[in-house]
């Protein structure tokens, strides 16, 4: 299964399944059709709110595409924490010739429990999927973020369900710990409101769906 469709909370998992190889291939896609659909609306909606100035989060971010992309428009600075360090020689490559390098920060280590500062936006692309427990994924990014959250997930449909029994069966077949999950929408919207965000635009078409929220 692609490398963008996948992840998990298991270190030792996520680092044999997320690896220097799958690194180069995120990059190589990145550097040939820039962000996917996804991202791209994710980054709209940062620029919408005010990037100039801002400093950023990102949880699992990978390559560290979307946190280029908001440096290059205009914030100040960033936060990648990452569960495998497999991305970290692609990311410092994408990152040097961008001419960003300084301004990214990049930390080994599970979003939910690391001990990261707080950020004026907050990101999580294809991250709430690998959680059992979103709520506390979705909390701890709320926490952090002072102005914006913004986060995709799978469809809660059909679709979604799909997905989820389609790649898990594959990992058991192939006896790889990876889990992936399709949570209600409605469920992973309250788990925000509940943290003073407010909701602020959806995205409803595509299979990665998009919530972003700001804080009231």
């Amino acid at each position: 299964m692609p490398g963008d469709v996948l992840s998990c909370c298991a270190r030792a998992t996520y680092d044999k399944f997320f690896d220097e190889r799958q690194a180069r291939r995120d990059a190589r896609e990145y550097e040939r059709k820039g962000l996917d659909p996804a991202a791209r609306w994710m980054l709209g909606v940062a620029r919408d709110q005010g990037l100039n100035g801002a400093t950023a989060l990102e949880g699992g971010g990978g390559v560290g595409a979307i946190q280029i992309e908001l440096i290059k428009s205009g914030a100040a600075r960033s936060t990648i924490v990452e569960m495998s360090g497999g991305y970290d020689s692609e990311a410092a490559r994408l990152a040097r010739e961008a001419g960003v390098e300084q301004r990214i920060q990049r930390r080994i280590g599970n979003f939910s429990s690391t001990d990261v500062e707080p950020a004026d936006i907050v990101v999580l692309h294809r991250v709430v999927c690998c959680y059992p427990d979103y709520a506390g994924l979705l909390e701890a990014a709320a926490d952090r973020a002072h102005r914006l959250l913004v986060f995709t997930h799978p469809p809660g449909n059909v679709l979604g369900r799909v997905f989820v029994a389609v790649v898990n069966a594959w990992m058991r077949l192939t006896r790889n710990t990876l889990r992936v999950f399709a949570h209600p929408p409605a469920a992973l919207a309250e788990a925000v409101r509940r943290h003073g965000l407010e909701l602020a635009a959806e995205r409803t078409r595509g299979f990665w769906r998009g919530l972003a929220f700001v804080r009231r």
